[in-house]
């Protein structure tokens, strides 16, 4: 059975209520929805958005308004938690579903923009999660892993790598994860269907970036590389609009 999985960076899930987010879904109707950034408690999050007809987690961030995942599934995961590092959990940035077919992360990655301190939480978290997905794959689980990594990877995934090179998102130690990270097993489903430049997932409203696609792709899926076979289809919705992200998607065979 064909599924699509989409994973959007909505920009406060409030805000994106009122944009339209809920008519986007009644008419996308993928099989499951991966929220970041959506600002919110499970209690705040709009009824628009909470009366829909599937089933609906949040993860409860230490402060509010800031951070935070959600997970909107059509069908009811076996099992659901939130937790998966200490040192990280209070920031509300991870959900992890179990399906029989496969384990999913939908994963709100920290920015290292604003301080060498938070440059530096953003790579120990880099480093506990790739940890964490380690012990998931040798309990046997196949993983797919979706969200707002913010990191572009190669320089084709940015619109002007050279001017972004000393800009955290793009820095030498960053992209040196991601190399790490997928040569561990796993696969960006994106570039297995699209080799060129050119698209984006993320834009600087302050600059209208978007109108003229001076972007980055940073927001992926990835999956183990024992689910490659099921993975049908990858793209990119950049006609999506409602936040500085657009959603990412990928179709798989289930």
């Amino acid at each position: 059975m064909k599924k699509r999985l989409i994973s959007w960076n909505v920009n406060g899930i409030r805000a994106a209520t009122k944009a339209g987010l809920p008519d986007w879904l009644r008419t996308e109707v993928p099989s499951i929805l991966c929220l970041q950034e959506t600002k919110a408690h499970p209690e705040q999050v709009p009824e628009e958005m909470a009366s829909l007809p599937c089933h609906q987690y949040y993860s409860r961030p230490g402060r509010k308004g800031y951070s935070g995942v959600g997970l909107i599934t059509r069908d009811e995961p076996v099992r659901v938690t939130y937790d998966f590092h200490p040192s990280f959990d209070d920031e509300g940035r991870l959900i992890q579903a179990e399906y029989p077919e496969f384990t999913l992360l939908n994963v709100y990655f920290p920015n290292g923009k604003a301080s060498p301190e938070r440059l530096q939480y953003k790579m120990e978290f880099y480093a506990a999660f790739q940890e964490h997905c380690a012990k998931l794959r040798a309990g046997g689980q196949r993983l797919v892993v979706c969200g707002d990594v913010n990191t572009a990877h190669r320089e084709l995934d940015l619109a002007r790598p050279k001017e972004n090179e000393s800009v955290s998102g793009f820095l030498p130690e960053e992209r040196a994860w991601m190399d790490r990270f997928f040569s561990d097993g796993y696969l960006d489903t994106f570039r297995l269907f699209h080799a060129d430049g050119g698209h984006y997932s993320w834009w600087s409203v302050r600059t209208k970036a978007r109108e003229r696609n001076v972007g980055w792709r940073i927001d992926y899926f990835i999956v183990s590389a024992d689910l490659r076979s099921h993975v049908v289809g990858a793209g990119i919705m950049p006609e999506v609009m409602g936040s500085d992200h657009c959603p990412v998607f990928v179709d798989m065979d289930l």
